[in-house]
């Protein structure tokens, strides 16, 4: 073979080996996940608190978090290599830099290379869920949340929504200074009530207090949004596609259990008024198509 011909060949090979190695990438790089490390925070909507599928690797089992809550499943989703869950039932915004009970502060899971938090908080800043109990009526027609709560065309319940604002834009702030590589994700929360006046006595809150309650978290969700938008952060917005799904409607519909603490997906025990592993389910897909978008 003559030395010209030698030449000719290896450039020739040399020409056709980044065509090579551009049509086949090494499979790490194929599948390296977006995330390294992902942080969730927030309270029993988020920890998809249970009574009987209860996960005590990340949190005391005081706090209820679900072993399949959407934070599990968004990280699984994801492969995310790191991850670490600090929801937990009854958590207020303060919770995130104080103790609760034998949590730890939920900012102590936070690192300078955390880069996905998710944020359910601010129903207990304004004690929404605590109100729901003062509802509960065997008159039809009884309305105690109205009694208590709206007076002389003040509703305390709204006042309320809007002072814990602050606390959630705190919270985020808090984040930032930890996390200043983190993508920041607040979700809302989902229809759990039912818009159209309940189901009396199955849920034994009258009429006129179910659509109250239905109408605080309308409230509560556009509060979420708006701080969502001030904040320059992602909202997950679980609150508008998820009606027909409160607790009144039937089990493998409802995405929320009512007043008595079972669940039949799964079969076992629940906690009242909070998501069902149906309601967790589609808190996950929701968080997923927003990270993807």
């Amino acid at each position: 073979m003559s030395e010209s011909t030698r030449t000719a060949k290896m450039a020739v090979a040399v020409a056709i080996m980044p065509i090579a190695v551009l049509t086949n990438p090494t499979p790490a790089a194929a599948t390296a996940p977006r995330y390294t490390e992902y942080v969730a925070l927030g309270d029993s909507w988020s920890a998809d608190a249970t009574g009987s599928r209860i996960s005590t690797e990340f949190t005391p089992a005081t706090c209820a978090q679900s072993a399949h809550n959407y934070p599990k499943q968004v990280a699984a989703a994801l492969s995310i290599p790191v991850f670490r869950d600090a929801t937990c039932g009854g958590a207020r915004t303060q919770h995130m830099t104080t103790p609760q009970g034998t949590n730890p502060p939920q900012f102590d899971r936070l690192t300078a290379t955390t880069d996905l938090v998710t944020l359910g908080i601010g129903g207990n800043d304004a004690e929404l869920s605590k109100t729901v109990s003062t509802c509960l009526t065997t008159d039809p027609a009884a309305t105690p949340c109205l009694e208590a709560m709206v007076s002389n065309g003040v509703d305390r319940m709204s006042e309320a929504i809007a002072a814990a604002a602050p606390g959630v834009r705190a919270t985020i702030t808090g984040i930032r200074e930890r996390s200043p590589h983190a993508r920041i994700v607040l979700l809302d929360y989902f229809q759990g009530v039912s818009a159209t006046g309940g189901c009396f006595p199955r849920i034994p809150i009258s009429a006129a207090d179910a659509i109250w309650l239905s109408d605080k978290l309308r409230e509560l969700h556009l509060m979420l949004a708006r701080t969502a938008a001030d904040s320059g952060v992602d909202f997950v917005d679980t609150y508008t596609s998820s009606g027909g799904h409160d607790a009144c409607q039937a089990p493998g519909i409802r995405w929320a259990e009512g007043l008595i603490p079972y669940s039949d997906t799964p079969i076992g025990l629940a906690v009242p008024f909070h998501p069902n592993q149906l309601g967790a389910d589609y808190q996950a897909r929701r968080v997923l198509e927003t990270l993807e978008s």
